[in-house]
C-alpha cells in the first residue's frame, strides 16, 4: 500500500478538489493510504523536522503539499518523491504542483474584452507566484487589446479596507475587475457594498477557483474562473505511480489549467449601449447551445436584417451576428473538450452543433489543429512531465 503524507489545508475548495482527484486515482489504482497533517499542527512543528521524523516512522512513499518552513533542504534527507504546492515561487529542486497562471489571466482578460469593456483593474497579492503571474497574463492581454489597466497589490494579509475603498472609488466606471482569487473577490464585493459602489453596474467582477461557498455568500454572488483542479490531482496520482513503479526519481510539474468562467451576479454579461444589439447578444448567450437559426435570432428585434447587421458590427468591433453565435458555441465546445471525457460528437451536441465535419473545419481555422489534437495538447500541458528540474 502506498503511503502519502499530505501537507494540505482542506479549508479551500481548491485543495478539496485537488484531493478528490488524487483520491479518485488511488481508488482506481491503489490502495493508497493518506496521512494529513492539519494546519493547526503544522504551525507548532519544529521547523519541519517533525515531518521528516513522521515520514521515516510511517515509511511514507511521498509527500505532497505546501512546505511552510524556510529550510527546504530538510527534504533532501528523504529519498522519496516530493511534490510542492506553489505559493511564493516554484521549486527548482523538487516537483511542483503549479498552474497555468498566465493563461488564467489571459482568459479572464478575453472574457472582459469580449464583453466590450475598455477599462480594466486587477486586485492581487504581492510576491506570490500565482497572483503575480495572473496579473502578468491579464496585463499583457489588456495591453494587446489597447485597454487601460489599474492595479492594486497588497500583502497576503489582505488590504486595508479604507485603502481598497479609496482605490475603487478612484477607478473610471464601468471597470472590469479581476481579483486574484475568490477570497479577494469577496473582499471587493464587501468593500463596494460599504462604499456604495454598485456591482456589476460600476464594477464587473471575476474571481478564480469557483469556490461555491465564497462566491455564493457574496452579495451579489461572484462570477469565477473554474480551474481543472480535480484533473490535476488525478494527473498527480498518475505521475507518482510511475515513479513508484520505476523506482526512479525525477522532477515534474503538474500544471492545473484554467476551465471556463461560471457567471453569477457580479458580472454584466455585456457592456453594450445599443439596446437592440444587447437584446440579440443576450438571446444568443441564453440559447447558443440549442439548434437556433439566424431567422430565430433576428426575430428578436423589430429591424431589417441589414439594419441590425450594421448596428451589430458597429457595436461589436466588426463581429457579425453569425460569428458571435459560432464563437459562443466554440468557446463552450473548447471548455468541455478540456474538462470532460465526452466524445467529440457528444460535446458538439451539448453546444448546439449539428455537423461534426463543420465543427472540425471551424475548429481548425481557429486553433490550427483538430479537436482531438487540441485535447491531447492541453492534457500533455497539464501533465508537463519534466525529467530535469524546470524553470517553468
Amino acid at each position: 500500500m502506498r503511503k502519502i503524507i499530505l501537507l494540505i489545508d482542506c479549508s479551500s475548495e481548491y485543495d478539496r478538489r485537488l484531493l478528490r482527484g488524487l483520491v479518485r486515482f488511488s481508488k482506481e489504482h491503489g490502495p493508497w493510504a493518506f496521512y494529513r497533517i492539519p494546519p493547526s499542527q503544522i504551525g507548532m512543528l519544529d521547523g519541519g523536522r517533525q515531518v521528516i521524523r513522521w515520514a521515516r516512522k510511517w515509511q511514507a512513499d511521498a509527500i505532497v503539499g505546501r512546505w511552510r518552513w524556510d529550510d527546504i533542504s530538510l527534504l533532501d534527507e528523504l529519498d522519496i518523491p516530493i511534490v510542492l504546492q506553489n505559493y511564493k515561487a516554484r521549486s527548482s529542486r523538487f516537483s511542483n504542483l503549479t498552474g497555468d497562471y498566465i493563461g488564467t489571466g489571459v482568459k479572464v482578460a478575453d472574457f472582459f474584452i469580449n464583453h466590450k469593456f475598455k477599462q480594466f483593474a486587477y486586485y492581487g497579492v504581492k510576491d506570490v507566484i500565482w497572483s503575480e503571474e495572473r496579473l502578468q497574463g491579464y496585463e499583457a492581454e489588456v495591453k494587446r487589446f489597447g485597454g487601460t489597466l489599474y492595479k492594486l497589490m497588497v500583502d497576503d494579509t489582505h488590504g486595508d479596507r479604507a485603502q481598497v475603498a479609496s482605490w475603487l472609488k478612484s477607478l473610471p466606471k464601468p471597470v472590469a475587475m479581476f481579483a486574484c482569487d475568490d477570497a479577494y473577490a469577496l473582499e471587493i464585493t464587501e468593500v463596494c457594498n460599504m462604499a456604495g459602489i454598485p456591482i456589476p453596474e460600476d464594477v464587473s467582477l471575476v474571481g478564480v477557483d469557483n469556490d461555491d461557498l465564497l462566491c455564493e455568500i457574496s452579495s451579489p454572488q461572484i462570477s469565477s474562473l473554474e480551474l481543472n483542479v480535480e484533473q490535476g490531482g488525478y494527473h498527480l496520482g498518475e505521475l507518482l505511480e510511475k515513479q513508484f513503479e520505476s523506482n526512479l526519481s525525477w522532477s515534474f510539474n503538474v500544471v492545473v489549467t484554467p476551465g471556463g468562467i461560471v457567471e453569477r451576479g457580479s458580472t454584466l454579461r455585456h457592456y453594450i449601449k445599443d439596446p437592440y444589439v444587447d437584446r440579440l447578444v443576450k438571446y444568443v448567450d441564453e440559447h447558443f447551445d440549442q439548434y437556433i437559426t439566424m431567422d430565430q435570432i433576428l426575430s428578436q428585434v423589430p429591424l431589417s436584417r441589414r439594419n441590425i447587421e450594421i448596428r451589430f458590427k458597429k457595436e461589436m468591433n466588426g463581429m457579425t451576428i453569425y460569428k458571435y453565435l459560432v464563437t459562443s458555441r466554440m468557446n463552450k465546445f473548447t471548455d468541455l473538450l478540456v474538462k470532460s471525457d465526452l466524445s467529440i460528437t457528444e460535446i458538439a451536441d451539448h453546444c448546439g452543433l449539428l455537423s461534426i465535419q463543420n465543427v472540425s473545419r471551424i475548429f481548425r481555422q481557429v486553433y490550427s489543429c483538430t479537436p482531438t489534437e487540441y485535447r491531447q495538447r492541453l492534457r500533455k500541458k497539464a501533465l508537463s512531465l519534466i525529467e530535469d528540474h524546470p524553470s517553468y
